[in-house]
């Protein structure tokens, strides 16, 4: 072809989504079962023993090779038995698992796309993110505030590419159960998307690192807000309750401690225990003085409460930073859809339900046109006979023997045909009116009544 840009539009129509995906999944296949087999080998390899053991089998007695000759049958036996488990074998798994798709013919090829039955019908073959689910669990948590549209979400959903994903939220809102469990559907469903839409990338060893990285922020405490605010007279706090050294009791409840911070009793607690030289002591474990005279600091509880929030969070941000192009097509295409009216979007919903084409047959490749088989097909029908169970015309006497060219009209409605011909002929010979050369006007009828007699 001598046109450089058809040619570059004919390429750009090839790589489309669609077979890119398809052969990045067919990749992740055939480097899956390379990956197998070189994990089988090393496993061999690694186990000594047995290995020694048949070595030792077939060299403990070098005058005798019954057992060489032995061993030597059962493995051509084997091979034998089994041709494709030869040198060759895997070749023809692999050549098997590429070919398995062309000899597929017509109807076979309008069979359910593996590939596309791993996407929602909002996620249109990996294009788009379907995070309408994650949404609804967003809006319901507790102290959000304000509750977000979808695309207002989606613009939070971005900021991950320059700060932490949902910064915005309040620490106590962060800190809570329902944020732990929306956060954790968040993350399963982005790593699932990324398995599905991009076969190719190694998503363990990213989230290993991200690990790696999340331990040393948060061992240095610069994750943000995710440390617990200690109350100065909180001496330890267990999963039995919260113990005030003050008033010398077990609160069982973070809001009840918190009420009675402010009560009368609790400030002459305070007050006294800051007036003696030793603070009274803790029934939950050693007191502060204590402590210090035995060289070893006071107890500090370790914060792992909100953890596993915080590095849900972390990898959730790592994930959506390698998304944001999928994320801006998300916004587009929920925007485009937005504007479009009822009908169009029933339009589109029934083009996007349209089987794919097949693709092109081996004629075609090899640069056979194939309108001109198409013209070589047709069928000629001058009569224009009706069609047979083989989609050629049935023969001219059977069409007629069928009685096919008869008609049969009905004879009520021929003569109400009838009726309404002479009322029709009726009205125009009554309404059109005519005019005589000295200005009498005259129906047609009757004008022409009077000139045949020659009155006019």
């Amino acid at each position: 072809m001598d046109s450089i840009l058809e040619v570059q539009r004919q390429t750009h129509e090839e790589q489309t989504h669609e077979t890119k995906l398809q052969a990045e999944h067919k990749a992740s296949q055939i480097l899956d079962r390379v990956s197998a087999r070189v994990v089988a080998l090393k496993n061999s390899y690694e186990d000594g023993e047995a290995r020694k053991a048949e070595i030792e089998a077939l060299s403990s007695r070098p005058d005798d090779l019954s057992e060489f000759y032995t061993r030597l049958g059962k493995i051509q036996e084997h091979y034998a038995k089994y041709p494709e488990s030869g040198p060759s074998g895997f070749e023809l798994e692999l050549a098997a698992f590429l070919d398995e798709t062309e000899d597929f013919g017509d109807e076979e090829y309008e069979e359910d796309d593996p590939i596309a039955l791993l996407f929602s019908g909002e996620e249109q073959y990996g294009k788009y993110l379907d995070l309408y689910a994650n949404h609804s669990a967003y809006n319901n948590l507790k102290y959000i505030g304000k509750r977000l549209g979808y695309l207002q979400y989606l613009d939070v959903l971005l900021a991950a590419q320059i700060t932490e994903v949902h910064s915005e939220l309040s620490t106590e809102c962060r800190q809570s159960r329902d944020y732990e469990l929306y956060v954790k559907a968040l993350h399963t469903y982005l790593l699932s998307f990324m398995k599905r839409a991009r076969p190719l990338v190694d998503l363990e060893s990213q989230q290993k690192e991200a690990e790696v990285e999340f331990e040393k922020k948060w061992e240095a405490g610069t994750l943000g807000d995710w440390k617990e605010v200690r109350q100065p007279n909180a001496t330890r706090t267990t999963g039995e309750g919260i113990w005030c050294a003050a008033c010398q009791k077990m609160y069982s409840k973070q809001t009840v401690y918190d009420a009675h911070l402010t009560s009368k009793r609790h400030v002459k607690a305070t007050a006294k225990q800051a007036s003696s030289d030793q603070p009274p002591s803790n029934p939950n474990g050693p007191s502060t003085s204590q402590s210090a005279e035995n060289g070893t600091p006071p107890p500090v509880v370790q914060k792992s409460k909100h953890r596993t929030a915080a590095l849900l969070t972390f990898l959730s941000t790592q994930l959506l930073a390698s998304l944001i192009s999928v994320l801006n097509e998300t916004k587009s295409n929920v925007e485009r859809r937005f504007s479009l009216t009822a009908r169009e979007r029933e339009q589109e919903l029934l083009e996007q339900s349209k089987p794919k084409a097949p693709p092109p047959t081996a004629s075609g490749i090899n640069g056979e046109n194939p309108d001109e088989e198409e013209e070589e097909e047709r069928i000629y029908n001058p009569l224009k006979l009706p069609l047979g169970w083989d989609g050629k015309p049935i023969p001219y006497w059977l069409y007629k023997l069928h009685g096919l060219g008869v008609e049969y009209r009905c004879e009520i409605l021929a003569e109400k045909l009838k009726r309404e011909g002479r009322n029709e002929i009726f009205e125009q010979e009554t309404m059109e009116e005519l005019e005589d050369e000295d200005g009498n006007v005259y129906n047609r009828k009757t004008y022409e009544d009077l000139k045949k007699q020659g009155l006019i």
